[in-house]
């Protein structure tokens, strides 16, 4: 098949449309979604007794390069004795999102954004998620205020939440922050001139590193898997990019974490039922014990992700190079996270990955449906009316809400296939390093580095295994199929 005409974008498009409805999400909104949010307008900014005006604090938000449904602000306040309070304002999404609506009708059938390397494919209508609902620098929006102590030691205090009006005053990316924080670049824009910003981010900087320290000591797994990346000039494939995580990105994921925890002990303390994000104890873990004693290493022989962790960052103090293959592996190994409610007087199981027995999704609401049913619990107990939702409705859309999420992570890593195969179509006969990802009955896989991307060894893969590094020549590739496929060198 050759790609002419419209160019690479165009050709991966038409494939995620095609995996898309291959796996029974919606690629399009309906006319009955379009006619309900042409009607919509933002809600206005009128004092109320129960909704807080925090205007005028110093908020800001950091998102990716290119993101444009802002669902978080942060804000961080020094309170004496080391302990910091933190405020995470979460979009109100369901402010304009009524329970039962098309918009909503939609959003609970695809359950969250997709995001593949040609098109994302939003929950939400764009002018919803990158407007209305979105936190807009210099926009008055409507939150839900998610407020935590943390103490110096990185333990949780006393924490609250409610609703609040918000201003988005520094929109802000990864990148540009971290070069910032790690000290490689000058503050970027609204951090040098808003005042008392650059204080306020090295703030939310520390306390995240302390909640992050405390989490790998409970035996949270450091993981670092490799997201390549598409990089398209003028809809021209041009390179596959991995990107490592850096210090902003860390610095959002260990306040949002922190807020899931104190958004789960809300629920609870008041009697309601919640939406669990867990990951369960691994049922391979022997093989996880297989693998680290072929590197040197010795893990017990019932799961204990303290022991799991220690053995992790060792390994990656021992072989970075190779640390990222050895996360992939543990992670397919360690399975899936799912959805689960817990209502009163249960329990369910914790969250593995992240060593924390209670953890809900509370912060993206935009962008994932879990998130938006948090949001109408919290709104239920904020405003002590019924909850919306029975706990048997609650049990079957958690459990849709797993399946769709796998259906989304199934297309997205569909279409980076074929985004390979297509990288890789004109270098046909060349060779490459690359390291041994899987080795099993149904075949034999490698990753090359430069394009980053995964294979199938079709010959000569006799008496390879996972993390051996090897010599291959690439000997054919399948754009539509997403195949790639090499031969021993």
């Amino acid at each position: 098949m050759s790609h002419t005409g419209q160019g690479h974008r165009h050709d991966l498009q038409a494939i995620a449309r095609r995996a898309m409805i291959a796996r029974g999400l919606l690629p399009d909104f309906s006319p009955a979604v379009v006619r309900e949010i042409s009607g919509l307008t933002p809600p206005a900014a009128t004092p109320t007794p129960s909704i807080r005006d925090l205007r005028r604090l110093c908020w800001c938000s950091i998102d990716n390069d290119d993101s444009r449904d802002l669902d978080q602000l942060t804000i961080a306040e020094p309170i004496g004795d080391g302990a910091v309070k933190i405020l995470v304002a979460v979009a109100d999404v369901d402010a304009l999102v009524r329970k039962g609506s098309a918009v909503d009708a939609h959003a609970q059938h695809n359950t969250t954004s997709v995001y593949t390397e040609a098109e994302i494919f939003p929950m939400l209508p764009l002018p919803l998620s990158t407007d209305l609902t979105s936190l807009n620098e210099d926009e008055e929006r409507l939150a839900v205020v998610i407020e935590m102590v943390v103490n110096q030691d990185g333990s949780l205090g006393r924490s609250d939440i409610y609703r609040a009006w918000v201003v988005n005053h520094a929109k802000l990316t990864y990148h540009s922050v971290a070069a910032w924080l790690d000290g490689r670049e000058p503050a970027p824009g609204r951090v040098a001139t808003v005042t008392g910003l650059d204080e306020q981010l090295r703030v939310q900087d520390r306390v995240a590193q302390t909640l992050r320290t405390v989490r790998h000591m409970h035996g949270a797994l450091s993981l670092e898997t490799i997201e390549p990346r598409a990089v398209f000039e003028d809809d021209v494939l041009t390179d596959l990019r991995a990107e490592d995580k850096n210090r902003a990105q860390e610095l959002i994921e260990d306040l949002m974490i922190a807020a899931n925890r104190v958004t789960v002990r809300y629920l609870e303390a008041r009697g309601l039922p919640s939406l669990r994000r867990i990951l369960r104890s691994p049922d391979r873990w022997q093989r996880i014990v297989d693998l680290a004693a072929h590197l040197g290493g010795r893990l017990p022989p019932e799961p204990d992700a303290v022991a799991l962790e220690a053995f992790l960052s060792k390994r990656r103090h021992a072989d970075p190079v190779r640390f990222p293959d050895l996360s992939l592996t543990v992670v397919k190994l360690i399975g899936r996270g799912e959805y689960v409610v817990e209502g009163p007087d249960q329990t369910t199981p914790g969250h593995f990955g992240l060593a924390i027995p209670a953890y809900t999704h509370s912060t993206a609401p935009n962008r994932r449906f879990p998130d938006l049913l948090t949001q109408r619990l919290l709104k239920a107990a904020l405003a002590e009316y019924r909850v919306p939702y029975s706990l048997e409705e609650l049990g079957a859309l958690a459990q849709h809400c797993t399946e769709q999420e796998d259906h989304a992570s199934k297309v997205e890593r569909r279409v980076r296939k074929s985004a390979a195969a297509l990288l890789l179509e004109s270098k046909i006969g060349q060779h490459f390093d690359a390291i041994v990802t899987g080795a099993s009955r149904k075949g034999t896989w490698v990753r090359i580095v430069r394009p980053s991307a995964e294979g199938k060894v079709v010959q000569g893969f006799e008496g390879l295994d996972v993390g051996d590094r090897v010599r291959v020549e690439l000997i054919d590739t399948n754009v539509e199929q997403g195949f790639i496929d090499f031969a021993r060198a």
